[in-house]
């Protein structure tokens, strides 16, 4: 395809654009009917992503039939986009992300998100739905988890089926040679061994695209302590990049009582390559999100399993 050609900064405007064409569908699908049962998807979402925050809240409430849904508006949403929403997601809570209270934590990069779950969460299971995902089958392993009152994780690879260890064992684990440099999360993640065995804090090498939130964990006094510890490892210019509030998700879900470790199997971060045949939800991460048509085809095998 011609798009392909296109360095990726041109090419991902168009391919987003031509992208809605197909989830565009999702607005002749049946409207939720939320659910008052303790449970909450929640997305930080603008006008720019409407269709495929639709597609990815529908099709995973089409599977789970569980909560209603808070949204957070990122400052972009419409009068248009809130009565596209109130119809499909049957009137949402909308939070304004200017309303929320960061204190002593980063300001933008989704931190506004990761507290508000914190600040929340005390009855109710709230589930962090980024809207560049597809539920494409079953998920019975959420249901089990909301059902247990544990929270889960979406790892970030195969390579990060290692569970949710202490942080020296997972540095030994996944960087055998020590201190990297480059993106923020691998730098925190390969000086976790600095902290030394002794330390009892565990992680997980994981995506908080698609993260579970158990009722009446731990709220923002862990994520402070977090907070120390990323600016002990990369420096305290560094705690407001892109990519922190990640890094944040999974040490707090790590050090949940007994986190389920969602199969890389059914659980899918998609990295360019197909999907298992049971495969039950596929996040679309940046680099990858329109690579082999991929994100369409599993748009439009979502949409077919809601209209029928």
């Amino acid at each position: 395809m011609w798009i392909n050609l296109l360095p990726h900064r041109l090419r991902a405007p168009i391919a987003g654009r031509l992208h809605d064409r197909t989830a565009r569908a999702v607005l002749a699908t049946p409207p939720i009917t939320a659910r008052d049962d303790g449970v909450v998807l929640f997305s930080m979402m603008g006008t720019r992503v409407l269709l495929p925050y639709l597609v990815a809240v529908k099709s995973l409430w089409h599977q789970l039939r569980r909560g209603r849904m808070v949204i957070m508006d990122d400052g972009t949403l419409t009068d248009a986009d809130r009565a596209v929403l109130a119809h499909h997601c049957d009137n949402p809570e909308i939070i304004a992300i200017t309303s929320v209270d960061t204190g002593e934590f980063p300001v933008g990069g989704t931190w506004e998100r990761f507290l508000t779950i914190l600040d929340r969460r005390t009855n109710e299971y709230w589930i962090q739905l980024d809207s560049d995902t597809v539920t494409i089958g079953p998920v019975p392993e959420i249901a089990a988890a909301i059902d247990a009152g544990r929270s889960f994780i979406l790892i970030a690879g195969e390579d990060s089926e290692v569970g949710a260890p202490r942080v020296a064992t997972l540095a030994q684990q996944l960087y055998p040679n020590g201190p990297q440099e480059g993106h923020v999360q691998v730098r925190f993640e390969s000086r976790l061994g600095t902290l030394g065995e002794g330390s009892p804090w565990r992680y997980a090498r994981g995506c908080s695209g698609f993260a579970g939130f158990a009722p009446g964990g731990e709220g923002r006094e862990r994520a402070a302590a977090f907070l120390d510890i990323l600016t002990r490892l990369v420096g305290p210019q560094d705690v407001t990049l892109w990519g922190t509030e990640q890094i944040a998700s999974n040490f707090h879900l790590a050090n949940e009582p007994d986190p389920v470790i969602l199969s890389a199997r059914r659980y899918v971060n998609f990295w360019g390559r197909d999907w298992a045949e049971d495969a039950a939800f596929i996040h679309f991460v940046g680099t990858h999100r329109y690579t082999r048509n991929a994100y369409a085809r599993a748009t439009r095998q979502a949409i077919a399993a809601m209209r029928g």
